[in-house]
This record gives C-alpha cells, sequence and structure tokens, in this order.
C-alpha cells in the first residue's frame, strides 16, 4: 500500500531540493533512506515509546524496526529543526541497545562531545520536542542536566566522557561503602535509600576523534588504575582505528565478550596469581593473541578488558555483548565500528559536508536572496592563503577545525605548512611555541570556546617566553544555537590579563583581513578575534597593509552639550552602535584594540563628553569595558561609564539575533539602556534651589 509523502532529496552533493513521491507506508528493517520526509513519517512502535522502561518491554525481535523508525523519524525532525546530523544517524542501533540493556536513568550514560545524542533525546521522553531543539526556550542540541535525568553530563567540548564516567563510578562506589558500613544500624536494611544504587552501572561513549585528546587517555590510565566497574565504549566512524570488523576478530570478538570466557579468565587469575611467572605467561597470551587480530593492544596494556572491534549496526550483536559486558567487572572497553549518516545515502557518501544540516525550506516562488557577505572563517581563510604566498616562514596549526575555520584552500595550497593535530588544543599551542622558538612563524586557528582548554600553554608557553605566535580565534562572542558550550563570552576577558599579548578586535570583514596582517607582523603573542557568520558586506582589500597597533579611529562625531555621549566600540557590535548613534547624534570610535588600548583616544573623548558606553559580545566582568574604566581611574576622571557586553550568566541557545536582543546588545537595547543611563543621570543632578 502507497502513499504519497512530501520529502526532500538531495539531487547533487549537499544541494537542496523539495518534491512529491511516493513512500512505503511501512519500510523493511536496515532500509536505506535517501531523501529526507517533510511530513511526519509513520513511526507507531517508536510512537509507544516515551521511556526506556517502555523500551526494554519489547521483545529483541522488535529491535530492528524501532531502530529504523527512530532513523526515520530523526530524518524528518533535524530536517524541520536543522542540527546535528550524521552523528546521531551513525549511532542509532547503539542507543537502542545501551537503554535496552542499562537500567537508565539509574544506570549512567555519558556521551562525549553530545552531537550524536538526538537519538538518546528521542528515547528517552522528548521525541515531541525535538522539533524546538536549538531553538529559543526549546532542547539543548547538547546533553544538559537540567533537561532531563537522562542527561548526566552536560557536555559539547570533546574527550571529558571518560572522566566524568569514571567519577560517578567512583561516587557509586563510595556510596556503597557507606551504605554497608551504615547497615548494622539501619532499620530498613535490605532496602536502597533513595538516591542509593550500589548496583549502579556506568558507560561511557566516546568517538574516535574524541580519544586522540590527552585528556581521555589520563581517565584511561587513572580507571585502570582504580580498577573500577565501568565501560568505554569506543565509536569509531573514521575506520582511523580499525578497517577489518570481519572473520577472525568478530569471531574472537565473540569470545573475549562470553561470559564463559571471562567467568574462565577471572576463575584462572585467582589461581595463577599465586604462581606470579605463570599468570605473567597466561596474561601475556592472551594479550598477543588479540594483538594479532584486533587494535586492542593499547587498552590491554592500560588495563582494560578489550573486547572488539564489532559492526555498531549489528542490533543483536550489541545486545548480546553488551548484556555480557554489563555483568562483567572491572575496567572494560568495547570498540564498536560505525559509519557516520548510517541509512542515509548522501550522508554516507559525503559525512563531512553532513555533519550538520540546515532546515528544510518548503518550495517557494520568492525571488532567490541576494548574495551574502563572506563568512568571517573565508575571509581568515583567504588572508591566510595570500600572507602565505608573501612569507614562507607561516605555519597554519588547528586543533581538527580546518573546515569551520576556513583553512581547506590552505590546506590543499601549502600542505607541508599545514598541520591538524586532532582534538588536542594543549599540544596546538605548544607546537607553535617550539616552531616560534626555531625562527617559523606560526598562526593557531582555534574557536574562543576550545582556547579555553589552552590557557596554560597560551601563558607559560607563549606569552611568559614571549614567542611570535597569533591566534585567529574564531566564534568569539555568541555563536547562536549551539549554546553555551560554544559560545565565545570569556576571550577577552582572559586574555586581557596576560601580559605583553596584544589583542585585536576588528568590527567588520575588511578589519578582519587588516587586524590579522598587523597582528601577524607583531613579533610576540597576538590575537585576533571574530565572530562567526557572515560580515556585514563593506568591501574587502585585496593589498596586505597594517595599520598602527593600539590606534583606534573616530567613526562619526556627535553634538556636544550638556548630555554628549561617547560610544567606545570593540569588535563586531559597531554597525548598531552607529544607528543608535545616528539617533542620538552621539560620538562613536571603533577602538579595534582591546590591548593595547588607545589611551590618547580615551583622554580625549574623556574630555569632550559626559557619558563613555563601552560596547563588547563579550563578558563584561573584566572584558574590554574594565580596561577602559581601569585607566580613567588611573588617570583620575569620575567621567561615568555604562559598560555594555554579557552579564554574569550563561546566555543560552537561540538564534544570534534573538540572544543579541536578550542580552540588549541589538540597536533596540543599546539605544533603551543609553536613554535609561541618561535619565538616571539626570535625575542624580544636583537641583539649583535659587
Amino acid at each position: 500500500m502507497l502513499q504519497d509523502a512530501c520529502i526532500w532529496r538531495p539531487e547533487k552533493p549537499r544541494e537542496l531540493a523539495a518534491e512529491r513521491i511516493c513512500r512505503q507506508a511501512q519500510r523493511p528493517d536496515n532500509c536505506m533512506f535517501n531523501e529526507i520526509p517533510l511530513l511526519r513519517p509513520d513511526t507507531p512502535l517508536l510512537d509507544s515509546i516515551d521511556s526506556p522502561i517502555q523500551l526494554r518491554d519489547l521483545d529483541e525481535e522488535q529491535l530492528p524496526i524501532l531502530a529504523n523508525q527512530l532513523r526515520e523519524y530523526m530524518l524528518y525532525s533535524v530536517g524541520k529543526t536543522g542540527g546535528h546530523f550524521g552523528a546521531g544517524l551513525g549511532v542509532v542501533e547503539l542507543t537502542v541497545a545501551l537503554h535496552y540493556i542499562y537500567q537508565t536513568p539509574d544506570d549512567r550514560l555519558v556521551w562525549d562531545v553530545g552531537h550524536q545524542t538526538y537519538p538518546h533525546k528521542i528515547l528517552t521522553g522528548r521525541r515531541d520536542a525535538m522539533l524546538s531543539i536549538r531553538q529559543l526556550d526549546g532542547l539543548a542540541g547538547f546533553p544538559k542536566r537540567e533537561e532531563s535525568p537522562f542527561d548526566t553530563f552536560g557536555v559539547g567540548h570533546s574527550s571529558t566522557s571518560i572522566s566524568a564516567a569514571l567519577g560517578m563510578a567512583l561516587a557509586a562506589e563510595q556510596q556503597s561503602r557507606t551504605s554497608e558500613s551504615a547497615a548494622p544500624q539501619d532499620e530498613t536494611k535490605g532496602e536502597s535509600k533513595e538516591g542509593e544504587n550500589t548496583t549502579r552501572k556506568t558507560v561511557a561513549i566516546i568517538g574516535d576523534g574524541a580519544m586522540t585528546a590527552g585528556m581521555a587517555f589520563e581517565a584511561l590510565n587513572h580507571a585502570a588504575h582504580t580498577e573500577t566497574d565501568m565501560l568505554v565504549i569506543l565509536n569509531d566512524n573514521n575506520m582511523s582505528i580499525s578497517r577489518n570488523v570481519g572473520g577472525l576478530a568478530t569471531y574472537f570478538s565473540r569470545i573475549w565478550a562470553s561470559k564463559l570466557y571471562n567467568q574462565m579468565r577471572e576463575g584462572s587469575k585467582k589461581v595463577l596469581s599465586k604462581i606470579p611467572q605463570a599468570w605473567e605467561f597466561a596474561r601475556r597470551t592472551e594479550e598477543h593473541m588479540k594483538g594479532m587480530v584486533s587494535p586492542g593492544t593499547l587498552f590491554e596494556e592500560l588495563g582494560f578488558n578489550y573486547v572488539g572491534p564489532i559492526d555498531g549496526h549489528d542490533l543483536p550483536r550489541l545486545v548480546h555483548d553488551l548484556r555480557n559486558l554489563r555483568d562483567i567487572k572491572g575496567p572494560k572497553l568495547l570498540h564498536i565500528v560505525t559509519q557516520k549518516g548510517k541509512g542515509f545515502g548522501p550522508a554516507e557518501l559525503d559525512p563531512v559536508g553532513y555533519h550538520a544540516l540546515n532546515k528544510i525550506e518548503a518550495p517557494s516562488n520568492k525571488p532567490a536572496a541576494a548574495p551574502k557577505p563572506p563568512k568571517y572563517q573565508d575571509v581568515f581563510g583567504q588572508w591566510l592563503c595570500d600572507a602565505a604566498a608573501q612569507d614562507e616562514k607561516l605555519i597554519a596549526i588547528t586543533p581538527a577545525m580546518s573546515e569551520g575555520s576556513g583553512m581547506l584552500n590552505f590546506s590543499e595550497q601549502y600542505p607541508e605548512r599545514f598541520y591538524d593535530v586532532a582534538i588536542a588544543e594543549q599540544h596546538a599551542v605548544t607546537l607553535a611555541a617550539g616552531m616560534a622558538c626555531e625562527g617559523q612563524k606560526p598562526i593557531v586557528a582555534i574557536y574562543s570556546t576550545f582556547l579555553q582548554r589552552a590557557y596554560d600553554q597560551l601563558i607559560h608557553d607563549v606569552a611568559l617566553q614571549n614567542l611570535d605566535v597569533t591566534f585567529a580565534i574564531d566564534r568569539a562572542g555568541l555563536v547562536g544555537e549551539d549554546g553555551p558550550t560554544h559560545a565565545g563570552s570569556f576571550d577577552l576577558t582572559f586574555l586581557r590579563c596576560i601580559p605583553k599579548i596584544i589583542i585585536a578586535t576588528p568590527s567588520d570583514e575588511n578589519e578582519c583581513r587588516t587586524l590579522l596582517h598587523t597582528a601577524y607582523q607583531y613579533n610576540g603573542a597576538a590575537a585576533v578575534r571574530y565572530p562567526r557568520g557572515n560580515g556585514v558586506g563593506v568591501a574587502i582589500e585585496t593589498s596586505l597593509r597594517t595599520v598602527a597597533i593600539g590606534k583606534g579611529q573616530v567613526k562619526r562625531q556627535g553634538l556636544k552639550n550638556d548630555n554628549s555621549v561617547v560610544i567606545f566600540n570593540f569588535g563586531t557590535r559597531l554597525k548598531a552602535a552607529m544607528e543608535v548613534a545616528e539617533q542620538l547624534d552621539i560620538t562613536v570610535c571603533d577602538m579595534r584594540w582591546v590591548k593595547p588600548l588607545d589611551q590618547q583616544l580615551i583622554i580625549s573623548m574623556a574630555e569632550q563628553h559626559q557619558l563613555i558606553i563601552t560596547l563588547e559580545e563579550n563578558a563584561i566582568a573584566g572584558g574590554a569595558g574594565s580596561g577602559v574604566m581601569e585607566y580613567l581611574q588611573q588617570q583620575g576622571f569620575s567621567t561615568p561609564v555604562l559598560q555594555l557586553g554579557l552579564g554574569d550568566h550563561y546566555v543560552n541557545h537561540g538564534k544570534p539575533e534573538q540572544l543579541l536582543e536578550s542580552e540588549q546588545l541589538d540597536s533596540k537595547g543599546i539605544l533603551n539602556s543609553i536613554k535609561m543611563k541618561l535619565a538616571q543621570l539626570q535625575a542624580n543632578k544636583p537641583r539649583n534651589l535659587a
């Protein structure tokens, strides 16, 4: 029986098109989707699941049907909202199996990064709310503890899952010991108290990309040392660790996960531990057997019981192995191999391009929109190529953000001068420091939120030694739908206190190019911060020119009277500032530099105006405005200052324009803030009683 349904089909890679086609009312198991439904698909089994408790009531034979409906519903919901795409499709079977075997939320699932948790959210009571994901007041795009008890740990940055899961597992052991010691005095002996679960299990799910970070191996090392009962699932979706999932490897992985083998293993350990040489021989024999058919030797050496690699889309196999592993004590690692974008043909062919998806819009007769200005990341990428053509010492480094930072063209034109160090921010910064020691001129392209992870290296390895490293800080300020885990809210604050570093805040795409080149020519640590998204539409010069460091410029001279106001703008809120200035007839200065400040311009404006406004898309606390106030106080000025920026709170997710409005950083909010401050000053003026 066939029925019509609106669907979205990419006719060419990453090209959107909408059309009407016939769709099967019920799809077979393990089917391949090649289009995204624009109408809600029929998912009767999924619709009956409002909690993993109901999922665990299903027969195992029903699980592949559920997985298929879950995958189709995810295609539909992400098509409606946009969001992370490929990673979630790749863990549909794993998500079903985990919630089927483990008693969530009492058992703890800790997801790394969180890009892959859309299926998890759908199965844990948030199915219908998925149509609000990443929208203002809607679901977060990442796990969030305040959102659901099933989200055991808030994430957004990578490689934290094993540490967090280990902490939870150790806490469970502590609580178990406390409960046992109190048992003789407990009248309710035999009954567990609320909040206690002495048999609680903990699972960390981490991708092979996140496993490249040092923090993950620090946690693995500690987990093995404590011999804590926990499971780490390594989701290998890039084939970077293993390329063979069949034959002998599959056969042995079944043996290693079996109850019989592990019972024999533990029994032998107890017997042979009394004969150290015999036990060591047995251990080495097992290790070499695994090493011949799997990549697990490293994890075995660390002290984990390694199982795998297995097919991460073989749902019966996952259920079987997870059921066995749940009852095995100690640290365990299950290695699964998955396909990013699994089940959606175009995403399987282009997993990078389909990492995330924009909202699918219905066909429209509206005229095509005018071309948008270039993105700031692309402005950086073009400058990088142009500067490299003139300076053979230029080296570009990024921690796994080559595409997001606009570096693909550079990596193709200058592959020998490009280093993607994977998810290793600390290493990226110290690598740059080492290159600078030898006379190279490295540029570290990094998101503001990820630079937080390399703060010690920035201070100790670069700035303290006055090394010539330029930091191109992308995603500065509010980032929109990704929310507070990815917002660049603090970089001006944590950079400004570092001696000798210079910090630039370009106000548009042409200023971005100019200040990047100026910072690059500076012999020392330099940072240029710019936002996510498109520029404002100004013409971009093709030349490579520099400007004076620590010098701003007056963009508009306002009326001079008893209520004269000046705005000191830092960054891309300049356009909004100019709109307000036209309405109030006030002065606007584009400061360009947060460090060093244009002290001469500050003094001049303070002498001419009755109120100073500082404007930045950064935390007010310790930001650029604080620098202005500190300098004015040092010089003995008492001119009132109003600091506009991000308040002392985390800004939630939503569209960028919505967030700017909520923070009073759009033109309307800036205008109202200035008017209120002027009214306050007027009310506080001493009255002439004569």
